[in-house]
């Protein structure tokens, strides 16, 4: 704008006749969006839809502020599902993500805005000359707006997919999953090994047009996310209704682009002062208000900048000193702002403007300059550094008051710039990991039952401890009575870690006994029984959890897994365990968020809640050594109206029945049909287990 302006105005007059040109077409929404989708790859000249052909390193080519930043792999990647386009409007979640990058943490900026595709996909765009920070787009067919519905099952499916393939792409491990919209919640929740943050930024009943299902839809998310950030005091009381974890992180400015001003600001033809505004022009905006002001103060100009959705421009046509330039770029906005001679903020005062915390107050006070308000709840945190009124006279004195003082003292411009520079998207970005970082975690104790084997022992709890990635975690070791170096390894491995807890019996009281010895042990908020024979993988912790907090009347949850006699058994393509992690990954986000129900769970892994464990108590210790323990466990279950489930989003690697195999084929049938007895005394008869169908 400032270097080019005929370039500048060619290039806006070209954009809005296009606008319209889209707008009016007598075609319908999806081949409007479809052909859109077409022309900006043909403008961008396809790269973003090449970048995902390359390797992800080979587009991170600029040092971030923290050196030789990891993997995404290995360290915590973000994903941003954004309420906006990256290009629409530089605003809070284009800030947040911008300083989430700087710090190492790749972060991926999801667009609202989608390809029209029927296939799964995405197409990626490396951002804002930070390593490490790029924006998504993914398929999904006929891209729906996301501020009108919730995400139809076809729409999520699809999403799960598309993002699937972008994890599996980047390689992501661990993720903070920062969400700004309610449409986003059913495809975040799913995300394998995630953080789920519910970003609120506005109180969405107060727009007034936004549908009940996705009101009721923000309020889910509201209590199922494990951090709620609130922008404003007002929404930090309302959150804390739905959610315990609770953390005010308001909005900011980026100081370094406002402080100074630039080479060249607006002037006003007829030199008068400048009463100035920049934001949007809607339904918040109080028409009213600036045009007394305008009435008030004929000899100066007011000057309006943002887009008017409301025909501000008739409503303001009696009024000559009213300039309104539209929106403009984020960059040109210090062109107009270090021209001001005083700031507005002319909001109503409605339930959407009492929860917000605005943006443009920080920039305001980055360059310095006097701001008069209406009277907010957010704006007590600026104390003196805004004047602020509760009705339309003591504005308008207000104004007049800044006026009147100008030119104003170094020391009063200081005061504000000094408070700003404490209040930058750096801060709130720290806050933010702070926060995410600080949050509580449930008590996890596994119980691992072992008899001989030592070397998968071993084995099982190296990746209990390596691959879990779960702070909370008590591992609780019942050894019954082995004959190998078992008892000595297992004396020296707890002595490293207080939440490492071993008990050693003097004969072997067979599964169910070993096993209830350690869950009375145990003081976790989940159980988990878990064979010595395993390998879990990465997330597991966290994707059986996620399973029974989304659904309270699962009882009992069990993962998927190479080697078991039921439908938990999947068709897997490794034939070395170095193989086995990458695709258990590759399984994990395939089929991420989806789990269903079974008759009964083998007992290798299962995670209960306590609740679960209250109610049914530990397993039947009438089946000695084992066989039938987990079928009785599972019908006890059944009888309290819980029920039992697999979750095919995780992924167990299991050597099936080590120990058992040690008793030989005649004791351990001789042992079955004992069992088998037993449990049909029970329940009746009992239905063998069966692969899924292909």
């Amino acid at each position: 704008m400032d270097r080019a302006p005929l370039r500048h105005w060619v290039y806006k007059l070209l954009f809005n006749s296009a606008r319209f040109v889209y707008i009016h077409l007598p075609v319908a929404h999806s081949k409007k969006s479809k052909l859109a989708h077409r022309v900006r790859r043909w403008l961008k000249g396809n790269a973003a839809s090449m970048t995902q052909n390359q390797p992800l390193a080979t587009l991170m080519t600029i040092p971030a502020k923290s050196p030789g930043a990891a993997s995404c792999e290995q360290q915590t990647s973000a994903f941003i599902f954004g309420v906006i386009d990256w290009h629409f409007r530089i605003q809070r979640p284009q800030n947040l993500a911008k300083e989430l990058a700087r710090t190492g943490q790749v972060t991926f900026y999801i667009s609202n805005q989608f390809i029209d595709n029927d296939n799964p996909g995405f197409e990626v765009e490396p951002l804002e000359g930070v390593s490490g920070l790029f924006q998504i787009k993914l398929n999904v067919s006929g891209a729906p707006a996301i501020y009108h519905a919730p995400p139809t099952r076809a729409a999520i499916k699809q999403l799960r997919l598309s993002l699937a393939e972008l994890m599996q792409w980047a390689n992501v491990g661990r993720v903070h999953c920062l969400v700004q919209h309610a449409y986003w919640f059913p495809l975040a929740r799913c995300v394998p090994n995630s953080t789920l943050i519910y970003d609120c930024m506005d109180h969405h009943e107060g727009f007034g047009n936004v549908a009940q299902e996705l009101l009721d839809l923000e309020k889910a998310l509201m209590r199922r996310a494990d951090l709620l950030v609130a922008t404003s005091t007002w929404i930090e009381q309302h959150g804390k209704r739905e959610n315990h974890n609770v953390s005010v992180i308001r909005n900011a400015a980026e100081y370094s682009v406002f402080c100074q001003a630039p080479q060249q600001v607006y002037g006003d033809p007829q030199h008068r002062k400048i009463i100035g505004y920049y934001g949007a022009i809607a339904e918040w905006f109080d028409l009213q208000l600036v045009k007394q002001l305008a009435q008030a103060f004929p000899q100066h100009l007011i000057l309006l900048i943002g887009n008017d959705t409301v025909n501000a421009k008739k409503y303001f046509k009696d009024c000559p000193n009213i300039v309104m330039h539209g929106e403009v770029p984020y960059t040109s906005l210090p062109y107009y702002l270090h021209a001001m001679d005083v700031c507005l903020l002319p909001f109503k005062v409605i339930p959407l403007t009492l929860a917000t915390n605005p943006v443009k107050v920080y920039e305001y006070l980055s360059a310095g300059k006097p701001v008069v308000s209406v009277k907010l709840p957010e704006l007590d945190q600026f104390a003196n550094l805004v004047n602020t009124a509760e009705n339309p006279t003591a504005f308008i004195v207000a104004v007049r008051d800044v006026l009147e003082q100008l030119p104003e003292t170094y020391s009063a411009r200081l005061a504000r710039q000094q408070f700003a520079q404490t209040q930058t998207w750096e801060h709130r970005a720290v806050a933010l990991r702070q926060a995410i970082d600080s949050l509580p975690a449930p008590r996890v104790s596994v119980v691992v039952l072992t008899y001989n084997n030592l070397e998968l022992t071993r084995a099982c709890l190296n990746s209990l401890v390596n691959e879990s990635d779960y702070a909370n975690l008590e591992i609780i070791v019942v050894d019954n009575n082995s004959s190998d170096d078992t008892p000595a390894f297992l004396s020296e491995w707890a002595k490293t870690d207080p939440d490492r807890i071993i008990i050693l019996n003097q004969d072997n009281k067979g599964f169910a006994a070993g096993n209830n010895q350690g869950l009375a042990a145990a003081n976790g908020d989940y159980l988990v029984i878990l064979n010595n024979d395993t390998i879990v993988t990465a997330g597991w912790i966290k994707g059986l959890m996620r399973h029974l907090i989304d659904n309270d009347d699962i009882g009992i949850i069990g993962p998927v897994t190479n080697n078991i006699g039921n439908e938990a058994r999947i068709t897997t393509r490794y034939t070395h365990l170095d193989e086995m992690h990458a695709e258990s990954t590759r399984i994990t986000r395939k089929h991420m968020g989806q789990w269903f129900e079974i008759n009964t769970l083998a007992f290798f892994c299962v995670m209960l809640p306590r609740s679960s464990y209250e109610q049914i108590g530990g397993l039947c210790e009438d089946y000695g050594l084992g066989f039938f323990e987990d079928d009785d466990y599972c019908r006890r279950i059944q009888h309290q109206g819980l029920r039992a489930a697999c979750a095919e989003d995780v992924f167990v690697h299991h050597h099936l029945s080590a120990s058992f195999n040690k008793l030989g084929a005649e004791k351990k049938q001789a042992l079955f049909e004992k069992n088998k007895a037993i449990y049909e005394r029970k329940w009746g008869a009992w239905t063998p287990h069966r692969y899924r169908d292909a």
